[in-house]
């Protein structure tokens, strides 16, 4: 009974110190690689879907009459991109995205976002208090306007069945005209992922 004991007692600690051994394992991998691992919306998407829209956006009617008409690129922001999926997404990592697809086009000019400007505000602002050359002192009032607004939401439906679901991601972009409020384009893109969990994973 003692040796039995003795066995177990073995076991057990065998255990802990194997535990304590183990380690972690880090690979670093390509910014651009795609890595899915549990199957939700990851940076890739938001990469893509960018990518893919701006193109698409850009290469509408509105552009070339914009130019057409005013001799110069329009100047546009973007607005709020809701998330409305059942996922917690954090949408500035997609709209940095739709941001560097735009400013990288060349085709258009950017303006910086409500919560930038606030912070821009506040330097110039601070720039006026007399310690600053007032050579370099930028000036007050000389803001660039937007002549469009990129807005727009984040959307998914989920079909599950045991350890296997179907997820499909709708992006609704909608580029308004700031002066009418007119839509000039409006874009949509979809991605669908069927996920396969192991019945043995927690």
């Amino acid at each position: 009974m003692k040796s039995y004991s003795n066995i177990i007692l073995s076991c057990v600690f065998a255990v802990f110190i194997l535990s304590g051994c183990a380690s972690t394992k880090v690979e670093r991998v390509d910014t651009d690689r795609q890595v899915d691992l549990s199957g939700e919306w990851n940076d890739f998407d938001a990469q893509k879907v960018s990518d893919e829209m701006i193109a698409d956006c850009l290469d509408g009617p509105w552009l070339h009459e914009f130019v057409k008409e005013n001799g110069d690129n329009p100047v546009v922001i973007i607005g709020r991109v809701k998330n409305q999926s059942s996922e917690h997404i954090n949408t500035q990592v997609f709209i940095k995205q739709l941001e560097r697809a735009l400013l990288n086009s060349g085709k258009v000019s950017f303006v910086a976002s409500p919560d930038e400007r606030d912070e821009l505000r506040e330097e110039r602002e601070d720039q006026q208090r007399g310690f600053t050359d007032p050579e370099t002192v930028a000036e007050i009032g000389r803001e660039t306007g937007a002549n469009y607004m990129l807005i727009g939401s984040l959307n998914s439906v989920k079909d599950a069945l045991k350890n296997k679901y179907v997820v499909l991601y709708q992006v609704n972009l909608e580029l308004v005209d700031l002066t009418t409020n007119k839509k000039v384009w409006i874009g949509q893109e979809e991605l669908k992922k069927v996920v396969t969990k192991s019945r043995l994973s927690l």
